[in-house]
C-alpha cells in the first residue's frame, strides 16, 4: 500500500528493494602496516552502501536536507569474523531492519569475493531537525523501507575508569579534514582516535587485539564534536578487552564511549 512521507508517495519496497549492495576494494592506504584493512574503512564502506540504498528508494541528501532532517550515528556494532587485506574485493549489502522512535537500525554484511561473510556492521541512526534535536521518524519511512516498529535494544557502551589508577590520556584536537559534508566529525573518525589511543596507551605485545581477527569493537556516540575541538581519550584494559572514552576538554562531555574485544 502507497505511502506518505514529507508529502511524497513511495511505495512499500519489493522483496530485493530492501537491500542494497555495492562493491568495495581495499585501498592502499585503507590497510594498517600489517596489511590488514583499518577497521574505520569498513565504518566508511558502511556509510556509503547506506546512502546509495536511501538514494535507491527515493530518500536523497537533498530530500532529508529540503526538509531539514539529517541522519547521525549513535551507535556501532563491528563484528570482524576473517581477514580482510590490501586489495581485497568485498560486497556490502545493508538493510534498514528496524525502527524505535528516533532511532533506526541497518544491519550490514560486507562478504568476500568467493561469498564467505568476512564482517557484519550493526549501526543505530538518530533522525534529528536542523537545530540537532532528536526527531521522531515519520510511520511512512518505516514502511518504505520495510522495517518492523520497536524491535531492538540500541546500543549502549558504559566505561568504567579503573578506581587503582588513572588510565593515560592522549590528547586530539579535530582537524579540517576530519569534517564530512554535514561539517561533523565523521563517526569512522572516532573509531580511529579510540583505535590510536589503545595503541598508545597498550604495551609490548598489548595491541595486538587491535588487528586480531576475529575482534568487535562497540561504540556509542554521545555527543558530536565541533572543528577544533580538544579532546581527551583515555584507554584502558579490562578484563574482556580495552575500553576507551573521549572527552571534551573544555566541557568534560563524554563523546564517545568504546569497548574492543579480541
Amino acid at each position: 500500500m502507497t505511502t506518505s512521507v514529507g508529502g511524497e508517495l513511495f511505495d512499500p519496497p519489493t522483496e530485493a528493494q530492501r537491500r542494497a549492495s555495492l562493491p568495495f576494494r581495499v585501498r592502499f592506504d585503507e590497510a594498517t602496516p600489517t596489511g590488514g584493512v583499518r577497521t574505520s574503512a569498513l565504518l566508511r564502506y558502511t556509510a556509503d552502501v547506506a546512502s546509495y540504498h536511501s538514494e535507491q528508494r527515493g530518500f536523497s541528501r537533498s530530500w532529508y536536507r529540503d526538509r531539514g532532517l539529517a541522519w547521525l550515528v549513535r551507535g556501532v556494532e563491528l563484528e570482524l569474523s576473517l581477514p580482510i587485506l590490501y586489495g581485497d574485493e568485498l560486497v556490502g549489502t545493508t538493510e534498514a531492519v528496524a525502527a524505535r522512535k528516533v532511532l533506526a537500525r541497518r544491519r550490514t554484511e560486507f562478504r568476500t569475493a568467493d561469498d564467505q561473510l568476512a564482517a557484519i556492521v550493526v549501526v543505530d541512526w538518530a533522525l534529528i531537525s536542523d537545530a540537532g534535536i532528536p526527531t521522531r521518524i515519520p510511520a511512512g519511512l518505516g514502511v518504505a523501507f520495510g522495517m518492523s516498529e520497536g524491535g531492538f535494544v540500541p546500543v549502549r557502551v558504559r566505561t568504567r575508569t579503573p578506581i587503582d589508577r588513572q588510565p593515560p590520556g592522549l590528547e586530539l584536537t579535530v582537524r579540517p579534514q576530519e569534517l564530512d559534508p554535514m561539517d561533523h566529525v565523521n563517526n569512522a573518525v572516532y573509531l580511529d582516535w579510540a583505535d590510536e589511543a589503545i595503541r598508545s596507551a597498550a604495551g609490548p605485545g598489548e595491541a595486538v587485539a587491535l588487528d586480531a581477527v576475529p575482534r568487535r569493537w562497540r561504540l556509542e556516540y554521545l555527543a558530536a564534536a565541533a572543528p577544533a575541538t580538544r579532546m581527551l581519550a583515555s584507554a584502558w584494559r579490562d578484563p574482556d578487552g580495552w575500553s576507551c572514552r573521549i572527552v571534551d576538554q573544555s566541557t568534560g562531555q563524554v563523546l564517545l564511549g568504546a569497548r574492543l574485544e579480541a
